[in-house]
């Protein structure tokens, strides 16, 4: 027993705190988790891709709110087919593209990630190539709470 004791003194004492951590996941239908990034709200998540009939740049912009992605707006540099060619849009900064102000919540994004296309996904600033990661698969791109757990030595 005085063993075990001084063992125990000598080593400290091991206690488990948890904690919650928001993460936004990218996952394929069958439920493989590509990408875990921790989020907080406000965070931006942009996913750029090349637009399939207009050949030019686009970006759908989000925040994170809670568990939710909100869109906040799109960006695009043509009109055309699929993109909004008669809603309220405003020129960008740049003088050269276009943005659509939205105010959209989802619970999960679903994207088919292609070649021509070559859909990014950018969170905060760190770029993530979704055609090399998904393998051509559809993926889910939502938020979510996980619990984790911190051990702390305690003397």
């Amino acid at each position: 027993m005085l063993t075990l004791l001084l063992l125990v003194v000598s080593l400290g004492v091991a206690a488990s705190v948890s904690t919650t951590e928001r993460v936004l996941v990218v996952a394929t239908d069958d439920g493989k988790v590509l990408l875990t990034e921790s989020v907080t709200d406000d965070t931006t998540v942009r996913l750029e891709y090349t637009h399939s009939v207009e050949k030019t740049p686009v970006a759908d912009v989000y925040s994170v709110d809670g568990t939710v992605l909100r869109m906040t707006h799109m960006e695009f540099n043509s009109y055309g087919a699929g993109l909004p060619a008669t809603a309220p849009v405003e020129r960008a900064a740049d003088g050269e593209s276009y943005v659509y102000e939205l105010n959209r919540t989802y619970d999960q994004i679903v994207v088919s990630p292609g070649e021509r296309a070559g859909h990014r996904l950018v969170i905060d600033g760190e770029e993530y190539d979704l055609v090399e990661r998904s393998d051509g698969r559809s993926v889910s791109i939502y938020v979510t709470e996980r619990e984790t757990r911190v051990i702390d030595d305690v003397i």
